[in-house]
């Protein structure tokens, strides 16, 4: 009797992590995001503007991060610094071509870069110029970026490891809704922003891509060293209920919740991030 063949088993197709694209992910927020979710197992492009020393650092950062938490037999994740200038429609194109070539593919944008006004003025007395420097950075950079990726998204394949599919989160700012009237050009940009994270959720929706507003609040970054010491009083006075500063790993956290598929019915969806600000109270 001759012995039945063993039936052919057909290898398992390759795993691979999925790709992020971060920005301004060389410090700050952007850095807290990049590490939150390179420890989940995530590639993750990191861009930055200007400072390519953080943005190495960051890199740094992502790979020790990855190595902490990665499983036994996890796909190896893979961390590349890209450098663009968002206000440049020339130079955010190039970004999402250059991230798609050197991954292949991509799974998730995090429109996160950002610029506070080089000078804190009251409205009486603010330029147009700094009010035009925000605008092109804070919105029209993330605006169009979303466009052309979501372009070359629709283009391809739609193959993801992202559980619920693609995704792209915009992180805004309680500015988009509190005003502040000495920084009023970038409480401007954050409010539009938040409307063109509604707009690309309206939009891609159907396409399969939910897209989600994260909004922190008041954070100890870099870009509010400068006034610690007025928000330290503040917080002391009981300005945020949860009484501290918010930090880049509270962001971190919830742009990884969210790319891993914890609110797949919520698009369009704000998650605010700040400790309760937003709570009206008496």
């Amino acid at each position: 009797m001759t012995p039945s063949a063993s039936p052919r088993t057909e290898p398992e197709p390759a795993r691979r992590c999925p790709i992020a694209l971060v920005t301004g992910s060389s410090r700050g927020l952007g850095r807290g995001i990049a590490l939150e979710l390179a420890a989940a197992g995530f590639s993750v492009a990191v861009h930055y503007a200007g400072n390519e020393e953080a943005a190495r650092e960051t890199l740094r950062l992502c790979a020790d991060a990855a190595e902490r938490f990665r499983p036994d037999r996890a796909p190896e994740p893979r961390f590349e610094a890209f450098r663009a200038d968002l206000s440049d429609p020339a130079a955010r194109a190039a970004l999402a071509r250059d991230v798609f070539s050197a991954f292949g593919t991509l799974d998730a944008l995090v429109n996160n870069a950002g610029m506070a006004p080089r000078i804190r003025a009251d409205i009486l007395d603010a330029s147009e110029e700094s009010f035009d420097e925000l605008i092109a950075t804070n919105v029209r950079g993330p605006y169009f970026l979303t466009r052309d990726v979501a372009r070359l998204w629709l283009a391809g394949p739609r193959d993801t490891p992202l559980p619920g599919g693609r995704k792209v989160v915009f992180v805004t700012s309680i500015s988009a809704v509190t005003a502040s009237v000495n920084r009023g050009d970038y409480c401007m940009s954050k409010a539009a922003l938040s409307m063109a994270a509604k707009l690309w959720a309206a939009r891609l929706a159907p396409e399969g891509i939910p897209v989600y507003e994260v909004r922190p609040g008041i954070m100890l970054t870099d870009m509010t060293s400068g006034v610690k010491e007025k928000y330290d009083a503040l917080l002391a006075q009981g300005l945020v209920p949860q009484g501290r500063w918010g930090t880049p790993e509270d962001t971190g956290k919830a742009v990884r919740a969210l790319l891993e598929g914890a609110f797949p019915f919520s698009a369009g969806g704000i998650f605010d991030v700040d400790g309760g600000f937003h709570v009206s109270r008496l």
